[in-house]
């Protein structure tokens, strides 16, 4: 008996790991491989098909990805990320410092010394 209910367990903790993973709703902030590259941008998710789901971006642009390349948004203060310094066209590499309640406007501590605030629509992350 002892052993069935740590099974159970064990089962269970499993499966409530494992849902939020890829369980994205309407309206879930998400990061998703954009073109199926290898950086992770964020969004929120318009829709959703068994396979598949549809991303309006931050920064604007929309497309539909295998669910497999979409995860939840998980930035905080610390990550690395990679953003368009001032809202140019380069990529430059830092971690958030802070982050606005909402979470969308945060501060970036360049890895060259710079600091800037900006919006998600502007980062990427690997």
């Amino acid at each position: 008996m002892n052993t069935f209910k740590h099974r159970l367990l064990s089962l269970s903790l499993l499966l409530l790991i494992s849902a939020p993973l890829t369980a994205q709703q309407r309206g879930d902030w998400v990061l998703a491989q954009w073109q199926g590259g290898v950086y992770w941008f964020p969004g929120v998710v318009e829709s959703r098909t068994r396979d598949t789901i549809t991303i309006a971006y931050d920064d604007g642009t929309r497309e539909t990805r295998p669910a497999n390349q979409v995860r939840y948004y998980d930035w905080r203060v610390g990550s690395r990320v990679e953003c368009r310094w001032a809202g140019g066209n380069e990529w430059y590499g830092g971690r958030i410092s802070a982050m606005d309640s909402g979470g969308s406007v945060i501060s970036i501590a360049y890895d060259d010394g710079d600091r800037e605030q900006t919006t998600t629509a502007m980062c990427r992350s690997r």
